[in-house]
């Protein structure tokens, strides 16, 4: 195999191993606060302690892998992941609720410093156009973790209580870990091969229309799944329902992203991302509108798929959107800010969304998401509807 075809793999599958720390904690943070007397609000608050931590620290990641430390930073991720992970379990042995904040914030931190060098690493390395594709093969590893990840955080909760569920985030992100290390040891200097990065080039790049018009429609596209993956599982816990009900309709959007994940990079390629972002953001509205109509199992899956699907097209898309045309010596900060608008978006749809929860129950969240949602397809098309141009 060629090496930096192996290294592309081996860094993908630490991708892969650190969504899933996080995911397998996923639908179990609602319940588990829940479990420690939590309000709705309070419930949103928590979970939403992950995404102000990593909004925050997503520059710092930026400035660390600009600088020529893009494996030692997702090296540095998993570490923090694994630290998160022995915090959850103090916090489940002495049931105390701030420490399980505390361990949120440090997941917080982590992805902070993960999620850039992994995102710009994967379009350094791609091969000349396949960018979008290799985006959407970078995209199936973290779908991946959504299918297994939350399906078995849900089972083992059942099954073993929540201690037995977060010993896995230690595990899981270990591995993660290892496979970073040999591409690290390897000393190639990979993604900083494109001639790109000796420019002199500043941080007045990242106000291209393209990539603003791409973090803003993140942006409303995160704050509307917040909706789903902090208030459904309370909407189950709160009606008796066992939290793997939850866990498989994860599972659900995880398979169904996985699927057009590569469907989304390779056609962005071809076609530009724009009309795949349009065709991923109407399957998602049609997806909530369905959950809406059926929000309990089995009708409820209907609406996973839908979800699933769009954001599968969406996603690779969106980062092609935003990241294609950086230059590649800013492209990690350009990342940083990328994602901070998904933090952001987490951050407002946990907070904002947990304030409407407390009025109109769980459930009265869910007629908004259709909104939200549109406002992000309206958006993503503002570059063209303003004559924006791409470079």
């Amino acid at each position: 195999m060629d090496r930096a075809l192996r290294d592309i793999w081996l860094l993908n599958f630490s991708t892969f191993f650190f969504f899933l720390g996080i995911s397998v904690v996923n639908p179990i943070i609602s319940p588990f606060a829940i479990t420690l007397n939590a309000t709705p609000f309070l419930v949103g608050l928590v979970a939403g302690v992950a995404s102000v931590v990593s909004l925050f620290s997503k520059p710092i990641g930026g400035l660390i892998g600009d600088r020529g430390y893009r494996f030692q930073a997702m090296m540095a991720g998993n570490a923090l992941g694994m630290l998160a992970g022995l915090l959850y379990i103090t916090s489940a042995l002495l049931g105390n609720l701030w420490i399980f904040a505390f361990a949120r914030a440090i997941h917080g931190f982590s992805m902070g410093i993960f999620f850039p060098s992994s995102l710009s690493t994967a379009v350094d390395l791609a091969p000349e156009g396949r960018v979008g594709e290799t985006l959407g093969w970078r995209g199936m590893m973290f779908s991946l973790g959504n299918i297994i990840g939350p399906a078995l955080g849900g089972y083992l909760s059942d099954i073993l209580g929540f201690v037995g569920a977060f010993s896995f985030t230690v595990t899981f992100s270990l591995v993660g870990l290892a496979l970073v290390v040999p591409v690290w040891l390897d000393g190639r200097k990979a993604v900083a091969r494109r001639e790109e990065r000796h420019e002199d080039v500043s941080y007045s790049e990242l106000l291209r229309s393209y990539f603003v018009a791409a973090s803003l429609a993140l942006f409303f596209f995160s704050f509307s799944y917040a909706g789903i993956i902090t208030y459904l599982p309370a909407l189950y816990k709160v009606l008796g329902m066992p939290q793997s009900l939850f866990g498989f309709y994860m599972m659900v959007i995880g398979i169904s992203s996985f699927v057009m994940r590569l469907v989304g990079g390779r056609s962005a390629d071809r076609m530009g991302p724009i009309p795949v972002i349009r065709a991923g953001m109407l399957l998602v509205i049609l997806g909530y509108i369905v959950l809406i109509l059926y929000s309990l199992p089995p009708y409820s899956y209907a609406s996973a798929l839908l979800i699933g699907a769009g954001f599968g097209l969406s996603v690779p898309a969106m980062q092609l959107m935003a990241l294609g045309n950086l230059p590649a010596r800013i492209r990690t900060m350009g990342s940083s800010v990328y994602t901070m608008f998904f933090d952001l978006g987490m951050l407002g749809g946990q907070v904002t969304l947990g304030y409407v929860a407390g009025i109109r129950g769980y459930a009265g969240v869910f007629p908004l998401l259709p909104f939200i949602a549109g406002a992000s397809l309206i958006i993503v098309h503002a570059p063209h509807i303003l004559g924006g141009r791409k470079g």
